[in-house]
């Protein structure tokens, strides 16, 4: 008897850890850093994330999604109110991300392997604009119990998604008025 409970007991473990499990993500603890860079200097802030899920299956990451409100971008380099709201009101604008008309942006995840540094190598689709274009990055996740946090350094070309202000994919002789095309985001997800 003591050996039947003993595997019933190891069968339930394992398929704790087997099962595929759906992680929401935690909107609150959760950030989203982006950065911009130009021939004269740098921009960065931040974007709410508004909803997500990251999913697992044998205890390795292999899908989810998350959604961002780009209405809720913000600037956290110019501390002038008037100047930082004009920066926001220009991002928020036809001229980069028009949220008035787009007002959320959404990466889905179509694949993650295991790489040898620990890491995971992802590739999904990020649609900003209502442009979709597929994306590949490195992200690290770390599980605990029914928990898990994820981070990942994630570059995109604003130029494919139809942002062209100041873009030199666009436009020739900017000169210092170049804004470069790649966005940098920084991503920590804590899902439960």
């Amino acid at each position: 008897m003591k050996k039947i409970m003993t595997l019933i007991l190891a069968l339930c473990t394992f398929s704790v850890f087997a099962a595929d499990q759906n992680l929401k993500v935690d909107t609150k603890t959760s950030t989203l850093d982006w950065k911009a860079t130009k021939v004269t200097g740098a921009h960065n802030g931040k974007v709410s994330i508004k909803s997500g899920s990251l999913n697992f299956k044998s205890g390795d990451l292999v899908g989810g999604e998350f959604v961002i409100d780009m209405t809720s971008i913000t600037c956290e380099d110019i501390d002038n109110p008037e100047y930082n709201k004009k920066l926001v009101n220009h991002l928020n604008s036809d001229d980069f991300f028009s949220t008035s008309k787009f007002k959320t942006a959404k990466l889905v995840i179509k694949s993650a392997r295991l790489g040898k540094g620990g890491h995971f190598d992802v590739e999904g689709d990020l649609t900003i604009k209502g442009i979709t274009k597929p994306i590949m990055f490195k992200a690290n996740v770390e599980r605990k119990d029914k928990t898990a946090n994820a981070t990942a350094e994630i570059k995109f070309n604003r130029a494919h998604y139809d942002i062209k202000y100041k873009s030199g994919s666009f436009f020739q002789d900017l000169g210092d008025k170049l804004i470069h095309d790649d966005v940098n985001l920084t991503v920590k997800l804590s899902a439960k």
